[in-house]
């Protein structure tokens, strides 16, 4: 389940950076924001599979 878990953290992060490239084209701070917060999202449930990981 872990590995299933750290594709979709992953997936979350470069769906953000996506978002963010995007909204940085064409000059949307709305979209730009969403892909920060996918972003640090994304990154933040991978440190906690990390940790997880540390601890099995």
């Amino acid at each position: 389940m872990s590995g299933m878990d750290k594709m979709k953290n992953k997936a979350e992060e470069l769906s953000g950076r996506g978002k963010e490239a995007v909204g940085d084209a064409t000059d949307n701070r709305d979209l730009q924001a969403e892909g920060q917060k996918d972003q640090a999202s994304g990154n933040l449930k991978q440190a906690g599979e990390k940790v997880k990981d540390v601890f099995k």
